[in-house]
């Protein structure tokens, strides 16, 4: 054992938190990244959701930063469901396709809700909207923002938003002109589960507003780097010999063979979006 990884026991057993900082090009780069990072250098420590079973979790608060989300090969093959759902996923957050089901199937709110219709004294705030409009009438504005947390609502939940918090602002590249940078911020979040997903989805979101921004200024403004920071970034117990298996994949295949291009993933976003079609039917 080297003295580094001494010194980083003692720190990481003493109390404190780690806060853990990657970076990567593409999406699924960053997030493998994150994962070996929580895993080598976290903490243990139990959650409430484990069973009398399951060791500790291991968990840091994550800053993980992506220059370019948008960029290829934009899909890992480690995510926890299928590339259908997937698709479906990113519509419900990008486009809420399924916020009607908010009070029913289980669900108490949903990102696309809360971003595109917070409940305000007024009725609803389209927060997105506004974070747009702030951005058109001053690209380096600081306040073009958005929430999701409800306290009213979230203080007791058993089970209240992971993502809080959305800021976005532009820069000006020489080369590049506009540049659309986003921040999330998120209270707690299942690294090996969730993030990718949440992350693919939010991803697309800045896209849509960069295009948007781009129809109002009539100036292209460019997806810009993404940066993710979360307080509670965590591995759960219950499945760390699945997570081994995700270990030996870094050191068996390479990262061709552990990632997906969307041209690829394309076939797989059709099936779902007929499913979506077909939902609707019915």
């Amino acid at each position: 054992m080297s003295e580094e990884t001494k010194n980083q026991e003692i720190t990481f057993s003493s109390g404190y938190i780690p806060v853990l900082k990657v970076e990567g090009k593409s999406l699924p780069e960053a997030w493998e990244k994150s994962l070996l990072s929580v895993w080598e250098n976290g903490v243990s420590i139990k959650t409430q959701y484990d069973r009398s079973i399951d060791p500790p979790s291991r968990d840091a608060s994550m800053i993980m930063v992506v220059h370019e989300p948008l960029s290829e090969p934009r899909i890992h093959r480690a995510l926890p469901t299928g590339l259908d759902e997937l698709e479906i996923y990113r519509q419900e957050v990008v486009l809420g396709i399924h916020d009607h089901w908010i009070g029913s199937h289980g669900w108490s709110y949903s990102y696309h809700d809360r971003l595109f219709k917070y409940p305000s004294e007024s009725g609803s705030l389209d927060q997105i909207e506004a974070a747009i409009n702030n951005l058109a009438e001053c690209f380096y504005t600081r306040r073009a923002q958005a929430i999701t947390w409800v306290p009213g609502l979230d203080a007791k939940h058993h089970e209240p938003p992971c993502l809080q918090r959305m800021w976005f602002r532009i820069l000006e590249d020489p080369n590049e002109g506009l540049v659309l940078n986003m921040n999330t911020h998120w209270r707690s979040r299942d690294a090996y589960k969730a993030a990718f997903m949440n992350i693919f989805a939010l991803t697309d979101l800045q896209k849509a507003i960069a295009e948007k921004l781009s129809e109002l200024i009539g100036k292209k403004v460019k997806t810009g780097r993404y940066a993710d920071m979360v307080d509670s970034y965590h591995i759960y117990g219950s499945y760390f010999e699945e997570f081994k298996g995700f270990l030996n994949t870094l050191k068996t295949k390479s990262f061709e063979e552990r990632t997906y291009s969307s041209s690829f993933a394309q076939p797989f976003f059709e099936e779902a979006k007929e499913k979506i079609k077909n939902e609707k039917k019915t």
